[in-house]
């Protein structure tokens, strides 16, 4: 039942990465630029954000198998759909509308199922860490696997590689059991879902347009607090009125779990952030192709792979709060690697320790910052949580990828990618500041 559920996880986390080593292919190929291809990746990771709340809302009333299903035949429906666009709008509406619904509305129940399938820490850490590992890899190997694909078969090949993938989590998960059954009369808050999507898709606008316009940078940015500040005022007066709320406001009462939210949007941040910010400046300063961009990822997911798969042995020996710690530690001095040996070398291996060790702290991190938060709460807030956690770590690939591609599309050069990875190095620094605020977890 694991199995699926993990390659669910892979095939999401790739298909938000594997389009950094394609930005020259589907550039020339689309007659678009740098910039569209940039808003394809940023409006797909920005999709996930907005509605995998009320897509882990929805599994209360449907269940969480059929939510499963049918993400997936959306997710698949859209991968097909980018092989054959003609264009940067087709392609939008595929890869970044199609699959970014999909994935809200199968990624929730991959959460939920494995936090009700797995009751005790050490089997749910174990669980964690395969999921976690699968997405890790997904991210970080997308670059590899995708420049194999467009270099041997072409870009629109690695969409059929999707859908081809999705068929076969459709066949696996026959044997999935939903352990609860769906409740058709719980309610549905359709204000709240629009109120909060409208309010993170302004955020991450505003971030976007800071490279060509500052006033509509700012405009963008105020409009999205605002609405999100209305969307918790709306769900606090449906508590105060006895109705339920997309999102209760008593799951931001748990102080740990507030910090392991913080360090899972910057954890992604970070991972989708540098992906970005080092395919760019491969292809596009460098000059390298496809899969020599690819090759040099494999570092990244090397290390990712090493200590998501020691995630149960590290939970038995250390803390959550430890793990936490350690892995913002190692990513930071990864990104420092970056920036001293990258400068000082035209050698594409420069890029290999830094990106290793940031794969190392990635994923060190990534598994006890979901066990975290998913284990603050009961099976009967799982839906909530669930959606609410994966939206968090969307938002920060969303951030990551806006941030980030905004630097270094302001200008392609070794000052701009300097530039961009500083800012990754200060966001990591954040989240190992928010760690040290941690309690120890569960054990």
């Amino acid at each position: 039942m694991l199995f699926p559920l993990a390659l669910a996880q892979f095939i999401c986390s790739f298909a938000g990465s594997n389009m950094n080593v394609m930005i020259n292919d589907i550039s020339r190929d689309l007659d678009t630029t740098v910039e569209g291809v940039q808003v394809a990746i940023t409006v797909f990771l920005l999709v996930m954000a907005a509605l995998m709340i009320p897509g882990g809302k929805l599994t209360d009333r449907y269940g969480r198998k059929r939510c499963l299903l049918a993400g997936l035949l959306i997710y698949g429906l859209g991968a097909l759909l980018s092989a054959v666009s003609p264009g940067l709008g087709v392609l939008i509406l595929g890869n970044s509308i199609l699959e970014g619904v999909g994935t809200a509305l199968l990624i929730p129940p991959v959460y939920i199922l494995t936090t009700l399938l797995f009751t005790e820490t050490a089997s749910r850490a174990r669980a964690f860490g395969a999921i976690m590992a699968f997405g890790g890899v997904g991210a970080a190997a997308g670059p590899l696997i995708g420049g194999l694909i467009t270099s041997v078969l072409g870009w629109r090949a690695a969409f059929v590689f999707q859908a081809l993938v999705i068929v076969l989590i459709i066949f696996l998960s026959r044997e999935i059991k939903d352990p609860l059954p769906p409740d058709p009369t719980s309610p549905f808050d359709v204000r709240g879902a629009i109120l909060s999507a409208v309010g993170l898709v302004l955020v991450v606008s505003g971030i976007l347009a800071a490279k060509t316009d500052l006033w509509l940078m700012l405009a963008l940015l105020v409009a999205g607090a605002l609405v999100l500040t209305w969307f918790f005022g709306w769900i606090r007066a449906r508590e105060r009125a006895g109705e339920e709320p997309l999102l209760s406001t008593s799951l931001f009462r748990d102080r740990t779990s507030n910090l392991g939210l913080v360090t899972q949007n910057v954890q992604w941040l970070v991972l989708m952030g540098t992906s970005f910010t080092v395919a760019a400046y491969l292809q596009v300063v460098r000059g390298y192709d496809a899969i020599q961009t690819g090759v040099i990822f494999t570092a990244a997911t090397l290390g990712l792979l090493a200590t998501s798969l020691m995630a149960e042995r590290l939970a038995e020996r250390r803390s959550q709060r430890t793990l936490i710690v350690t892995g913002f530690a190692v990513t930071v001095a990864g990104i420092v690697l970056l920036l001293a040996l990258v400068g000082g070398s035209p050698s594409p291996w420069a890029f290999a320790p830094g990106l290793l060790l940031i794969g190392l702290g990635i994923g060190l991190m990534l598994t006890p910052s979901v066990n975290i938060v998913q284990s603050a709460f009961g099976e009967d807030r799982q839906g909530e949580i669930s959606g609410l956690s994966r939206s968090v770590s969307n938002l920060g690939s969303s951030l990551g990828t806006a941030i980030a591609g905004t630097i270094l599309v302001a200008g392609l050069t070794t000052h701009a990618y300097a530039a961009a990875m500083l800012t990754l190095a200060a966001f990591a620094l954040l989240g190992l500041s928010t760690a040290l605020f941690l309690g120890p977890g569960p054990r």
